[in-house]
């Protein structure tokens, strides 16, 4: 390896915290630990969707009114995700993340014993505070915990429970509302979260940050009045029941206040987020630029598969259910094959090469039709969904490649908000695409050729986002993936 390159490697590298484990067992364990959290997560933000109605039958009141349950869970996360840095910071991650754990695992019993709609509200804003915390200080103690040769396998296993968790949730939560009963849908998060209280409190590390940075009032009531604006207005694209006026007002709040936000931040002595984790490239890039608008087309495509399956082709939603399932163990296939693929050949080739083949996927989902061979649909929703996660995964670990250690916990929520916006600004573009093209050829119900406009439309987008990794330099992140050190 030339001088000169090895040079750059160490000008760019993560100073390794001295008290860190030192060996790739006890790195992946502190990443297992994570993930079996983030599993508890997303299996209870997937699993409640297939017992609303029976939800609403037992509180009294009509299943459509029982959606503020998820809405109240997604603004109380909006709300308190951007807290999350300073929190790991000045209390310590792992003391965050173990009141993460019991916050959840609390609020999921109350959600279960809720005898109304206004207890069960009640109990959801909790859980939404503890999902606030969980992900981001989740990501903390891993970037702490795991040396650059480990963050590549660290950040795989805390990406499996996005990619698990919704292929056996919907299917568990029929299960357990049709043959127990829907208070079992939360009551199964006891023994997760007791277990990772445990497991978080044996072996993960305590930590602190001596310098905690004093509380930036303003920055947090502007970061989560804006987030949450957004948020709520992209959520409410794919149910315009009320009209239209209150969501563009919504958006157009939470850019504004977003706007004042970043504005703030830049200028503040001490800021609530540290802003300039996106002066370092391979974060810029992975999170803010062409990663975000690639997660935007990557996440509107769970969206908008069943309703091409069920309103498109008529099938059944147990027929739609099982194509569906192809595409996410299709996610779950690529993960063996992700860390030797981003070390042959680095993260750069990978996200472009790969991108390119996960957008024609996408574009590819507007050419098959109810006539379409089944094994020919099968095999589109396993290459679907085997690239979906190798970009995950190469995204979300070159992110934090280069950031500072200084600079992680900030960066960390920040990734993670926008996340939170890729995936519903993805839902909003693929429901706002189906009615422009439905209103376009001035049909009274969506047709099989609204879902191809808005597939070849998304796959677009995501294709020109793949190009854009091309600026990045054939160095990228190899401390991390090895891809230098093997050649």
């Amino acid at each position: 390896m030339p001088m000169e390159f090895r040079t750059v490697l160490r000008m760019t590298a993560i100073p390794e915290n001295k008290a860190l484990p030192e060996t790739a067992t006890a790195a992946r364990r502190v990443a297992l630990i994570v993930a079996i959290a983030f599993f508890m997560q997303l299996l209870d933000s997937t699993i409640i969707s297939t017992s609303l109605p029976q939800m609403g039958e037992s509180f009294g009141v009509p299943a459509v009114a029982m959606s503020i349950g998820i809405t109240v869970y997604m603004l109380t996360m909006a709300v308190f995700v951007p807290l999350s840095g300073w929190l790991a910071d000045r209390v310590g991650a792992r003391n965050v993340f173990l009141i993460a754990i019991a916050l959840f695992t609390l609020a999921s019993i109350a959600c279960g014993i809720s005898q109304n709609l206004t207890e069960f509200v009640a109990a959801r804003a909790v859980q939404g505070l503890g999902s606030a915390l969980m992900t981001p200080v989740g990501r903390i103690l891993v970037l702490r915990n795991a040396p650059k040769s480990e963050l590549l396998n660290a950040t795989a296993l805390i990406t499996w429970p996005a990619l698990f968790a919704p292929v056996i949730g919907p299917v568990l939560g029929g299960f357990i509302t049709t043959y127990l009963s829907w208070h079992w849908n939360f009551f199964i998060n006891i023994p997760l979260g007791v277990a990772g209280l445990a497991l978080v409190a044996r072996f993960i590390p305590g930590d602190r940050d001596s310098a905690a940075r004093p509380f930036d009032w303003p920055g947090f009531f502007l970061t989560s009045a804006g987030l949450a604006s957004m948020l709520y207005g992209l959520e409410r694209v794919a149910h315009p029941e009320d009209g239209a006026l209150p969501t563009v007002a919504l958006v157009a709040t939470g850019i504004l206040v977003g706007w004042l936000a970043v504005r703030h931040l830049a200028r503040a002595k001490n800021p609530l987020l540290d802003l300039t984790a996106f002066k370092v490239r391979t974060f810029a890039i992975s999170t803010l630029s062409a990663g975000t608008i690639l997660r935007v087309a990557i996440n509107a495509t769970p969206f908008l598969l069943p309703l091409l399956f069920q309103v498109g082709f008529g099938l059944r939603p147990v027929d739609a259910g099982m194509l569906i399932l192809a595409y996410f163990l299709g996610n779950l296939g690529m993960k063996t094959v992700t860390t030797p693929t981003l070390r042959y050949f680095g993260f750069r080739s990978v996200l472009v090469v790969n991108g390119v083949i996960a957008s024609l996927s996408i574009m590819a989902c507007a050419a098959i039709s109810p006539q379409t061979s089944q094994a020919l649909v099968v095999a589109l929703m396993l290459i679907a969904g085997l690239t979906r996660s190798m970009q995950f995964t190469a995204l979300n670990t070159l992110a934090f490649a280069d950031v500072a250690s200084s600079q992680r916990s900030s960066a960390s929520t920040l990734a993670s908000m926008l996340q939170q916006v890729a995936m519903l600004f993805g839902v909003a573009v693929a429901a706002a695409l189906l009615n422009l093209s439905q209103i376009v050829r001035g049909g009274l119900a969506l047709d099989l050729v609204d879902f191809r406009v808005a597939f070849l439309t998304i796959g677009a987008i995501g294709l020109a986002a793949s190009f854009r990794f091309l600026t990045l330099p054939p160095a990228a992140g190899a401390e991390v993936s090895g891809h230098f050190q093997r050649n």
